[in-house]
């Protein structure tokens, strides 16, 4: 039970976290709630949250391949380190020239909110490398335990934490976008500290201990 609380939490928290930064997607979801409605805002979501799960879902049944290669899990534990540094870096330079992550959106569109939060989301290529990246650090530290029942806490969680990211801007409108660009500075701050804290654990583990990978 314990365990499975920690894995829907850290799926929760982690997708939850990613979706403040302001950007295309999060932007667009006020902008849409703001023109058409709370109701268009959530299809929105709907759509990129579609999206974003068949994504996730690719990469664990890929990530469940990839883990039983012990070499190449070991590269894909190198290139999670790698990424996590380069998103950490970009969090810093973000920060240093007080921009946001993302600064235009689509706001004029002549589809429904549902498919253009589709198209959107399929856009994006960083779902994958993403929760490659995270998935690996979860299993390293047995946080994510493999198994079809833990990926479908892990696959709830990270639903939920979008959901949730998404409703801060549907619900709170161009309010919550003007106060998060008042204080994107610091968020930016707080978010490459947290990575760059990951990345080093992350490469520490690498380095000094061999990764136990339990089998549910």
């Amino acid at each position: 039970m314990i365990q499975s609380l920690k894995i829907f939490f850290w799926g929760m928290f982690i997708s939850f976290l990613g979706s403040l930064p302001l950007g295309t997607m999060n932007v667009t979801a006020t902008n849409v709630a703001v023109k058409d409605g709370i109701n268009a805002g959530l299809l929105f979501t709907l759509g990129a949250l579609t999206i974003e799960t068949i994504c996730l879902c690719i990469t664990l049944l890929a990530m469940e391949w990839v883990r039983k290669q012990q070499r190449l899990f070991r590269v894909f534990e190198w290139l999670t380190a790698i990424l996590i540094f380069t998103l950490a870096f970009a969090s810093f330079v973000a920060a240093y020239k007080m921009k946001a992550f993302g600064d235009s959106a689509f706001t004029a569109y002549n589809i429904s909110p549902f498919l253009l939060g589709l198209l959107l989301s399929a856009l994006n290529p960083m779902h994958i490398p993403f929760w490659f990246g995270w998935t690996t650090i979860l299993i390293n530290k047995n946080v994510l335990l493999p198994g079809l029942k833990n990926y479908l806490i892990y696959v709830m969680g990270i639903s939920i934490g979008t959901v949730l990211g998404f409703a801060v801007f549907v619900y709170g409108g161009n309010y919550i976008i003007e106060k998060l660009a008042d204080n994107q500075n610091i968020l930016n701050w707080i978010i490459g500290i947290v990575l760059l804290v990951t990345a080093l654990i992350q490469l520490y583990k690498i380095i000094y201990k061999t990764p136990a990978v339990k089998t549910a």
